[in-house]
């Protein structure tokens, strides 16, 4: 069903709000599925590995994978996916309708799409289509999609810049939409970003579950560590004062874009202490093939300095986006950004392998 959201209403209550569908018998919802484990986890040339990692903490040990059947939700059979924890394809027996489900705690579900409330729809962001309530599990279902950037860029190596220029456009059309109406989006990677059609062209927020919704608009102020290693910002690192929810969202955008260009992080070694040594000076090679405007793009979002990064609104009006840039089909070399080396202060952290999401 397409859902409709009514004016502001108290956090806790927001989700309640909606015409949930609910089981009658006691469900017994699907188990969860295990992720795979790419060998590329500890990746030391910094391709595109596995899965996502926080910098406060070590990522869990993955789950054995073990076959699991369909399941049956209401109208809906559903079926895991092997590499998307908690996320099912889902058919409506009754109409045929293809989507996503994914699977929540009773007790965390309407903080998980709390967001959904405030934010009004766009075509480059996730919307929620239905939702099922059992006694343990709430099941909220998406549309579906054909397969994510980082699972594209990695099959690629790297995009052209044409290809990139129309993919990372509609990926920060959804930010600059998510930073208007008052989220931030946090832990953003180039996973974060579906695909609506199976030619890959139409790209999409995958969904607002991890995000934060801000009480007051004008205040972005964080302190939280979540994110993946890969695509954390240095203010965030720092731990030592709030910092700017949508500017470490900016840098995460540098980070995709680079990634989506080059076909490797801009930071990269498989040693944690390293790699967050390296984020906090800020520096990194950008190729020689790459576009004059894509170096100044790039160069733009991924500044140490948080006030010295582009807004979202900001990002979209940059040149590298006003006309087609040139294909690159060289391999490109690499030179060094050019900034003066910078003191890193002493940053110690737990060794952790899965670096890279």
């Amino acid at each position: 069903m397409n859902l409709r959201w009514g004016g502001p209403s108290p956090p806790c209550t927001r989700a309640a709000r909606v015409a949930h569908k609910r089981l009658d018998s006691d469900d017994q919802p699907p188990a969860k599925c295990a992720r795979l484990s790419p060998a590329e986890a500890g990746d030391t040339h910094g391709l595109l590995g596995a899965s996502p990692g926080s910098p406060a903490s070590p990522a869990s040990s993955p789950v054995p994978a073990t076959h699991q059947g369909p399941s049956r939700i209401g109208a809906f059979l559903l079926l895991p996916l092997a590499d998307r924890e908690s996320v099912h394809s889902a058919m409506n027996a009754d109409t045929g309708d293809e989507l996503l489900c994914k699977v929540f705690d009773m007790g965390l579900y309407q903080e998980k799409i709390r967001a959904y409330g405030v934010l009004p729809a766009h075509k480059n962001v996730a919307g929620i289509r239905d939702i099922i309530l059992g006694e343990r599990k709430a099941y909220v279902f998406l549309d579906k999609d054909f397969g994510d950037m980082h699972t594209l860029v990695k099959s690629c190596r790297r995009l052209d810049e044409g290809r990139a220029c129309s993919l990372f456009r509609q990926a920060a059309l959804a930010v600059a939409h998510c930073h208007q109406a008052g989220v931030v989006l946090g832990d953003l990677k180039l996973r974060k970003f579906v695909f609506a059609d199976d030619k890959r062209t139409r790209v999409r927020l995958e969904s607002l579950e991890d995000c934060r919704v801000l009480e007051d608009p004008n205040d972005d102020s964080m302190s939280d560590t979540h994110g993946c290693p890969a695509y954390v910002s240095p203010e965030i690192l720092s731990g030592s004062a709030p910092y700017s929810g949508k500017m470490a969202d900016m840098w995460s955008l540098g980070v995709m874009l680079y990634t989506m260009l080059v076909g490797r992080y801009p930071f990269h070694d498989p040693d944690p202490a390293t790699l967050f040594s390296k984020i906090r000076r800020g520096q990194c090679c950008l190729p020689d093939g790459l576009s004059p405007k894509a170096k100044c793009l790039l160069q733009s979002l991924l500044r140490k300095e948080p006030w010295e990064r582009l807004t979202a609104a900001e990002l979209l009006s940059h040149p590298w986006f006003q006309q087609p840039p040139p294909s690159q089909e060289a391999a490109p070399g690499e030179q060094d950004a050019g900034a003066a080396e910078q003191t890193v202060p002493t940053f110690h952290v737990e060794e952790d392998s899965d670096l890279f999401c």
